[in-house]
């Protein structure tokens, strides 16, 4: 059975519930949320596809919202680059007050084969534009820093984004020991994996990611959970041809090198990318420790694939760490 449209959806799309009308096709479902496809129709006849996601639970709306900001700000910079949200909200039905929802632009991923491109530009390209667009300045500060204004979601770990001046200690706080405390909500207490940690976390952090190492960091607009399945190219409904796009972001204005650590742990992204991205995004000084950073950025993913999934992920952030740990603890 088609779901039916909730009177917040049409206000969100800036339509009258009571003039407006849409028809509805199940899209499958991701994660702990369903998905649909809605093609609306506005009372002057102009018809609009769109792809909403709803789901239930303590999290659902601030999963959402968090998504909500992540797409409109890479659309902000790229608007061929990834799917515009135009609201999330909670249903207004009394039947459905724990249901939430996210509305955005519909995205044909189907085959794209033989079809025209749009606006040309490739993976590599768009994702060099994002990483080398500066940050913009948040509210209540006088530049721009590290963070970003709402909670965001890797998998279904909230992501702390309170702002911080300096990357190194953003990312040690931040993203380390968050995690590691995640980690410890679900799989308990570790000792060799907490230890370890605190080891990069206080030594191995700073000496890589230290002003003193790499200079000043400039915030950019990072996707935050770009491994190959949430790439791939598409039409937009109200597109001329196939872009090249990202979804399902998990957004943080930060280095952009720290995009890069799940796109390695994952692969899929192929050497005609990575010569073509490093050409516009030169590895930042000291070049030769350009990929022990990436480690760096790797474990973080290790670590929340564990807090998610337990199992393996725990040897693998352990691997990464030691090797850290002997060369610059």
């Amino acid at each position: 059975m088609s779901p039916t449209t909730d009177p917040a959806i049409f206000r969100a799309l800036g339509l009258d519930p009571n003039s407006a009308s849409a028809s509805t096709t199940s899209h499958g479902g991701s994660g702990f949320s369903s998905t649909y496809k809605l093609l609306s129709t506005a009372p002057d006849g102009h018809k609009r596809t769109y792809f909403v996601k709803t789901g239930t639970g303590p999290d659902a709306a601030s999963m959402f919202l968090g998504e909500h900001h992540s797409l409109n700000a890479i659309h902000s910079i790229l608007p061929t680059f990834c799917p515009r949200s135009y609201g999330n909200g909670t249903f207004s039905s009394s039947s459905n007050s724990n249901q939430h929802f996210l509305v955005t632009d519909f995205l044909d991923l189907r085959s794209s084969s033989g079809s025209p491109s749009g606006s040309g530009e490739s993976f590599a390209q768009k994702l060099a534009k994002m990483h080398t667009t500066p940050a913009p300045i948040p509210e209540g500060y006088d530049k721009p820093m590290f963070g970003f204004p709402v909670p965001t979601y890797c998998g279904a770990t909230e992501q702390d984004n309170t702002w911080k001046e300096d990357w190194a200690e953003f990312y040690a706080d931040n993203r380390l020991h968050h995690v590691l405390k995640e980690g410890e909500k679900k799989n308990g207490k570790n000792k060799e994996l907490s230890e370890a940690v605190e080891a990069v976390a206080s030594k191995v952090v700073p000496r890589l990611l230290g002003v003193p190492t790499i200079g000043k960091v400039t915030p950019v607009l990072i996707h935050g959970d770009l491994w190959s399945g949430n790439q791939g190219r598409g039409r937009f409904s109200d597109g001329v041809g196939v872009e090249e796009v990202v979804y399902d972001p998990a957004a943080v204005y930060g280095h952009s090198e720290y995009e890069l650590g799940i796109m390695k742990m994952f692969g899929g992204f192929g050497a005609g990318f990575w010569k073509e991205y490093g050409e516009l995004v030169p590895k930042q000084e000291p070049k030769e420790e350009w990929q022990d950073r990436v480690a760096l950025y790797e474990l973080y993913h290790h670590l929340n694939h564990y807090a998610l999934f337990g199992g393996g992920y725990r040897e693998g952030a352990m691997s990464i760490m030691k090797t850290l740990i002997a060369k610059y603890a």
